[in-house]
């Protein structure tokens, strides 16, 4: 089985910064051991520009976060592993984090991170679409939502949806 542990969007501003909680708080510890304990690790990075109010997301979300090249921008320093692969993203989820994950071989997905009901949930059905037979799962213990209603929301549409939450 060939693995690969996916950590979503756990950058300064979802944790601690402009669109923190006391949830994404928590997970920090959880997610550093999974991160420890992978054979392979890639991550997402919520990227946005100076001009993130004048987007649809901004104007929906009018709370400028993940700027490019800021503090709020990085992920954690203590969860990420030296040289690996960062997938910039515009959006919620990442095509070419899916294709990559297809395309590599993986047979066995691990997504944690967060927001469970954002960015995890389209990242981890976008997998599911392009590897309808791998084992795609999701850590609920490092994962946190947008609230703690929201996550368990999302964590029951991706079981839904046959990806498996441990």
């Amino acid at each position: 089985m060939k693995k690969l542990l996916v950590v979503i969007d756990m950058q300064r501003d979802f944790v601690s910064g402009a669109l923190g909680t006391k949830e994404a708080e928590a997970i920090v510890p959880r997610v550093k051991e999974l991160v420890e304990g992978a054979e392979e690790v890639v991550y997402t990075a919520d990227t946005h520009g100076e001009n993130y109010l004048k987007t649809r997301e901004g104007k929906l979300l009018p709370v400028p976060h993940c700027i490019k090249g800021t503090a709020g921008w990085e992920i954690l320093p203590e969860l990420y592993t030296r040289g690996a692969k960062i997938f910039k993203k515009p959006t919620f989820g990442s095509l070419a984090l899916a294709q990559y994950i297809r395309d590599g071989g993986y047979d066995d997905v691990t997504f944690c991170g967060v927001c469970t009901d954002i960015c995890v949930v389209s990242n981890a059905l976008l997998v599911k679409a392009g590897l309808p037979e791998a084992e795609i799962r999701v850590i609920a213990s490092a994962c946190a939502g947008v609230t703690p209603e929201k996550h368990l929301a999302a964590l029951e549409t991706m079981r839904s949806c046959q990806i498996s939450v441990e």
